[in-house]
Parts: structure tokens; sequence; C-alpha cells
């Protein structure tokens, strides 16, 4: 497969993902939330097979290395200020969120003019994939619970707490990654 092919299955995926997210925004402003929370499931889901299909087809392609982590972070910080706006989750977190995924974006984009081949040198690293999951897996607690009242008791808390360490532990590693790649454009 070549690695400028546009059309690809995993890439069909992630642009439904993109187109997701919209339409979630506006079932949530118009507090049809069984439908808010239905589309971000199907879009979590999106999330998980363009990734597996990408790799089991080989299907991995420039388009999709960027238009994936870009569709994940427009859903996901989309629907942490949904959340936030209606009080279901602390704005303090939702504020963490969005800081790490700007620092993290800003980030790479300084790196990328000073000539780092971000692109090759930055892979998705483990407690980030974590942190994905714990946030579309917190989303959707929060969806359902305030959709249907389903009571979870401590968990939700425990879900925002995970989830905080996880965002801030992977935008520390982040962090960490991005500085040692600027010092080596420093020396070399």
């Amino acid at each position: 497969m070549s690695r400028d092919a546009i059309w690809t299955v995993p890439n069909i995926l992630t642009i439904v993902r993109i187109l997701l997210t919209p339409l979630f925004v506006v079932a949530y402003v118009g507090e049809n939330f069984n439908l808010a929370w239905i589309l971000f499931l199907v879009a979590g889901l999106t999330d998980a097979f363009d990734g597996f299909l990408a790799r089991v087809w080989d299907q991995r392609t420039q388009l999709g290395a960027v238009l994936d982590p870009l569709a994940d972070k427009a859903l996901l910080v989309t629907s942490f200020i949904c959340l936030a706006a209606k009080g279901w989750i602390p704005f303090w977190f939702t504020v963490l969120v969005v800081s790490r995924d700007l620092i993290i974006v800003g980030g790479l984009a300084v790196l990328n003019f000073l000539g780092v081949d971000v692109r090759n040198r930055i892979r998705p690293i483990g407690i980030s994939k974590f942190n994905t999951a714990a946030q579309i897996v917190l989303v959707v607690a929060v969806m359902i619970h305030r959709t249907f009242g389903i009571g979870y008791g401590y968990m939700l808390g425990t879900l925002v707490a995970v989830t905080a360490l996880s965002t801030t532990l992977s935008g520390i590693a982040y962090v960490r990654r991005g500085f040692q790649l600027f010092s080596e454009q420093a020396e070399g």
C-alpha cells in the first residue's frame, strides 16, 4: 500500500470521526443526549478500528498519520468543553485536557518549524494511548450517567482522577521528548 494513498478504509473511518464531531456538538447543544453519547461512542469505535485496520491491512498512510491524531483531539477537546459547559465534569479538568493538547500541538509545530522530522521521530507512547482510552471511557460514562441517571457511586470521581493523572503524565512525557528532540536539533 502506498504511503500516499488517501481512500483507504482506515482513512475513511478517520474522516467519519471528524464528521461525527460537529454532529455530536449539535446533538449535545440541542440536549439530545441519547444521540450525543451514541455519536461519541461510534466515533470512539472508529478510532479503535482505524488504527487496527491500518496495521492489519498494512494501510498506514501519511494522510492517516496526520488526520488520526487531529480527529482524536477534535473529538475529545470538543467533548470535554461540552461536558464542562454543562457542569458535568470539573472545569479545572477540562482546562488540563485542553492545555495538554495545545502544548503538544504547539510543541510539534515549533519542532517542525525548526526542521525536526516530527512525523517520523515522535510516536504515540503507551501512557498516551491509555490516556486517550481513559478520556473516551470517561466521556461515555458521564454521558450515560447524565442521560439515563445511572449512578456510578465513586466511579466517576475515580475516572476523573485516573484520567487527570494519565493526562498529566502523558503531557510530561511528550514535553520531555520534545525538549530532547530540540536539544538534538540544536547540537546537530
